[in-house]
């Protein structure tokens, strides 16, 4: 068998699916699902989000410049599936998901509690790149459930159940296969 070639496309598959908050100057918050979100540095430590100037929280992000990345998880699916098809225009998607926004350290945009994981950003750069414009991201806190602590104090990401996106579908996340460095370590 051989390989199909499609039309070009992202398939960068499984990517997060995670709930970002903003919030505008007046107080009014919003929660979103984004999949176009990531890593884009380690030094300084940034990150980035993509959203669609039609969303309803695209002006918010361009007015305060600042948002949270909140992680995902098995428990939160459906409210993170909710959280993209319904805009905030519409329906406070906080009451109607029951999820709790917490005041964060650094930014005007709420944490979710509900969230394992949340990451306060603040906007260095916006890219308007096609359909979507990137809030590339300074991060200025990261904020981690103690619940999903090992007893090293280490996060314990397995605990925590994080879901991932794929082709229209929420995916769980499998066993641990290994480690950072594991297919050069030394065999005890």
């Amino acid at each position: 068998m051989g390989k199909q070639i499609w039309r070009p496309g992202n398939m960068i598959y499984p990517l997060p699916a995670v709930l970002a908050t903003v919030a505008d100057s007046k107080g009014n918050q919003n929660v979103l699902t984004v999949g176009w979100t990531g890593t884009v540095s380690s030094d300084p430590v940034m990150a980035y989000i993509s959203v669609r100037p039609s969303r309803y929280s695209y002006n918010m992000l361009m007015e305060t410049k600042e948002f949270v990345i909140n992680l995902t998880t098995e428990e939160l699916a459906f409210a993170t599936d909710y959280c993209g098809v319904v805009s905030g225009r519409d329906v406070n998607k906080f009451e109607k998901m029951n999820l709790t926004p917490v005041k964060a350290q650094h930014v005007c945009a709420p944490l979710i509690k509900e969230s394992p994981v949340n990451i306060e950003c603040r906007v260095v750069e916006i890219k308007e790149l096609g359909v979507h414009t990137m809030f590339l991201a300074e991060v200025l806190a990261v904020h981690a459930d103690e619940k999903y602590m090992d007893e090293k104090g280490k996060f314990d990401l397995a605990k925590a159940k994080p879901i991932v996106y794929s082709h229209g579908e929420y995916y769980g996340l499998g066993k641990k296969i290994g480690k950072f460095g594991y297919s050069v370590a030394k065999k005890k």
